[in-house]
Order: structure tokens, then sequence, then C-alpha cells
């Protein structure tokens, strides 16, 4: 099974890590390490789902690669 990406980045401005998933709009979460962020994202992750679907409201599917996976196609 496939599973969302999780960005993990730390913001100088927050004096933190950020950890966002592209594909569910508005889901990340802050920690002040990146194993920390990650299992605040993992926890947003569950809630936006469970919202979601007790709102009847659609959810993605896993689509987001970040560029790095990305194959280039060169002409």
């Amino acid at each position: 099974m496939k599973d969302y990406h999780i960005n993990i980045f730390y913001s100088e401005e927050d004096e933190g890590y950020i950890a966002d998933i592209p594909d569910l709009a508005h889901c990340s979460a802050f920690g002040e390490t990146p194993e920390e962020a990650l299992a605040e994202a993992l926890a947003a992750k569950k809630v936006w789902i469970e919202v979601a679907r007790e709102n009847g409201r659609p959810i993605p599917t896993p689509k987001y690669r970040p560029a790095i996976y990305q194959l280039a196609v060169v002409a």
C-alpha cells in the first residue's frame, strides 16, 4: 500500500521542525526534533482522515512525490 509522503524540515522562524503532508490540505505538525514532528504529523494524519470521513469529504489518494523521485524526460 502506498502511503502519504511527509516532508520534514527545520524552520528558523519557529525554531523547530515542521512536518507536512502535501496530499492532505493544511495537514502539518511541529516538533522540537524531526522524530517529534513526524509523530505529531502521523497523529494529525489520522485525525484529518477521521474528520474527512465523518463529514463525507473525499480522502485523496497518495500522489505527491518529491522532485528527487520523479523521472526526468529528456527530449
